[in-house]
Parts: structure tokens; sequence; C-alpha cells
């Protein structure tokens, strides 16, 4: 119990001491007062008939966000929480909900907007990015607040199974880059929101929001050939998954390793009980209904996933062979190109997603041919590193709407 309460005050102290780097009053998530949430609310639950159109709004209702547990600081801004239409990694037609922020500051026109892909936030509803804006519980909110601060509109989508039914579909490269790219769709046709219907959009994401912007990037072409994407700010993307996957077992970060397992075998269909013994039942139903990151962080420190198995051997041994080997393998970024400018930011003291995996993924691409700007940073610590991305970010962001030619360091 000890280990686990330094590790949590670790975890809390790195996050606030980047909030008061950044001027706004730290989240203190430990001590805050507990808030009432429903278990289903009905906004999230999706209708018998879907409509036609990928991106289309199915529902909205105004919301707010908190940058703080305590509900103090509200963002300065119109909020909307939507639900609409994607896919998931098969094509098949899917709800999911996310939230649409525009700020009251002036923008030069047209608005630009950016699609945030949330970083790792649980497998729990309740985790959707959504409802912790609305709780002050959302530990990206400053980056969020950053690109708002810039004058552009923002849509952060809570990605398959966030909130809606069924388990999240996390790591799982096809349907992250569909939500992100529809989420865009979603926004420009939000008429409360009151954005271009064609204007300047970009991407942005750190961390399995990493992924999720480097995976729209690379499929943006084919799959949504219409919006005008600018670029894409993609953070310590988890490019390899077997890279990341030896790194992550049995490190401060272990259940992070649990939540590819269940988010991969939900998104094709296979029931992960078999592999496990009561402990890892256990724990997996624990993190899937009841954990949101910083939690589960606290509560599983160094995990090892022999101690979930029913043969007492790693997790890791099962990518290795059938099914997983070819499930992990399709989830391989750096494989396409990207259309627009990339700048990949990665901390080489990253302490979860290893700096060789980020620099792979800007050499892949630029042998494609794409137009990369490689950053490193040596901020120590994945959380930590969060904030050198998102200072690189903006300004980076700002350039491209600017129309300005993009830096290339390939």
């Amino acid at each position: 119990m000890k280990v686990r309460a330094r590790l949590a005050a670790v975890v809390l102290a790195a996050c606030s001491c980047w909030s008061l780097a950044a001027g706004a009053p730290p989240v203190h998530s430990s001590t805050a007062p507990p808030q009432a949430q429903p278990v289903d609310p009905p906004f999230y639950k999706p209708p018998a008939t879907l409509p036609a159109r990928n991106g289309d709004v199915i529902r909205s209702e105004p919301a707010v966000f908190y940058l703080d547990a305590f509900k103090v600081v509200k963002s300065d801004a119109s909020i909307e929480r939507i639900m609409y239409r994607t896919t998931d990694r098969n094509g098949k037609p899917i709800a999911v909900t996310g939230t649409v922020l525009t700020p009251k500051k002036a923008s030069p026109s047209p608005r630009p907007i950016v699609a945030f892909a949330p970083g790792t936030q649980g497998l729990a509803d309740q985790c959707a990015p959504s409802r912790q804006m609305a709780q002050g519980t959302e530990y990206e909110a400053l980056p969020i607040k950053k690109l708002l601060d810039q004058g552009w509109a923002v849509v952060v989508t809570d990605y398959q199974g966030l909130g809606t039914p069924g388990v999240h579909t996390y790591m799982t490269r096809a349907a992250q880059g569909h939500a992100v790219l529809d989420s865009l769709r979603a926004a420009q046709h939000l008429e409360q929101a009151h954005l271009p219907k064609a204007g300047p959009v970009a991407l942005y994401g750190y961390s399995q929001g990493g992924g999720a912007s480097a995976a729209a990037a690379e499929l943006a072409a084919d799959y949504a050939p219409e919006l005008d994407i600018k670029g894409a700010v993609v953070g310590a993307p988890p490019a390899d998954l077997d890279a990341v996957a030896a790194n992550l077992d049995g490190s401060a970060y272990g259940a992070f390793f649990n939540y590819s397992l269940s988010g991969l075998g939900s998104a094709y269909d296979i029931d992960i009980d078999p592999y496990l013994n009561a402990r890892g039942r256990k724990v997996t139903a624990d993190l899937r209904e009841n954990r949101c990151t910083t939690q589960a962080i606290a509560t599983y420190p160094f995990l090892q996933s022999r101690s979930l198995t029913v043969d007492g051997h790693p997790l890791t041994e099962r990518l290795k062979s059938a099914p997983w080997k070819k499930i992990v393998a399709e989830q391989q970024l750096g494989t396409r190109k990207p259309t627009m400018p990339v700048l990949l930011s990665h901390s080489r003291l990253d302490d979860v997603i290893p700096h060789k995996v980020g620099a792979k993924l800007a050499a892949d691409w630029c042998a494609k041919g794409a137009t990369v700007k490689f950053t490193t940073n040596y901020v120590p610590g994945h959380i930590a590193a969060t904030a050198a991305t998102s200072s690189q970010g903006a300004p980076w962001l700002a350039d491209r709407f600017a129309g300005k030619t993009a830096p290339s360091t390939c």
C-alpha cells in the first residue's frame, strides 16, 4: 500500500507541477470531492438506426468543461457534447461520443478546428473524456486549453466503447483513426458550433492519442479526402505494440498492457478470459468497470502479466503466436504515408513508450516521402513530456494554419 500511495503521489505531483507551470490551478485528483455520475447516462445509448454518413451528428447537448476537480475554473468556450457516426476497424457503422469546444476568443476567419485525440483514459465508461471534462478530472485539460487559447475550435473524441456500449477498443489503429477523422466531420456539421463546413483542420494527440493522430494522418487520404488537414501533431506514438508491450509489462504502467489485451480482444471479438486465472479475471473486470488511468496506475503498479495467466507465462508471449501476432501487426504505424505535414515529438527519457519507437516511425514516414519534423526532448517521464509536445505543437500548428512551409528533418 505504501508503494501505491507513493506512486499515486508522484503521478499527481507531476500533473500538478505541469498545471502550475502552465499558469493554471493544479488538479487535486486525490483530494477532490467525490462526484456522483450516472452509471449509464441516457445520452450515451445509441439509437437503433444510425444516420447515413460518417461524421453525421446523432444528437448533441450543452456541456461544460472544468479545468479543475473542484469545478472552480471553467473553460471560456461554448461546449457541446455530441454523439456521431463513425466506423469500427471493419468499416461497420457505430456511434461514438465526444465534445466540441468553440472558444469565445476571436480567431482569423475561417476558424480552424483541431481534432484532439485523447491519451490513455482507461476502459470504464466513466473514463470517457466527455464525462471527465464535465467533472474537471480530465488530465489532458491543459493541452486542450492551450489549443483553445489560440482561438481554434477543438473536438475531442471518446473513441469506440468509451461511454458507449462495449469494451473500449484500446489501441485499435483503424477504429481510433476513424473516430478522430469523423469527429472533425461532426464538428463541421454541428449547427450549434457555427464552425466552417470546409475550413482548415488539424490532428493532435499524445501517447494513445499520438497513435490515433498518426493513424488518422495515414488514413485521411482514403477515408476523409474532403478534409482540409493542414498538419498532424503526433506525440510519443505507440507505433510498434510489440516494443511497447515488452516495455510495459511489469512496469509502473503495467495496467496499460491489460488495457491493450482487453481492447484488441474486443475489437477482434476474442474472449481473453481463457488466458486468465482468477486474479487475472478480477483485475481485468476491475479495470474495465472502475479504474481510470491515474487510479489504475496507483492500484496496480508494476503489474506483471504472468501473475494473471492460467499457465504462469507472461502475456507478451501470446503476442508472438496466433491470432495475436497478426492482430498486433495490423496495428503497426508507418506503413502508410501521411499526406499532410507532421510534427512528431518524443522524449528520449520516456519510460512508457521507448524513444526508438517514435524515431522509427519518423524514419518510416520519411522513407515514404512524407514531410516530417521529428523533435527529441529530454523531459523525464512519459507523463511530464506531454507538456513538451504541447509547447511545440501549438506554434507549429499556427504556422500550418498561416500557410507557412512546413519544416522537415527527413
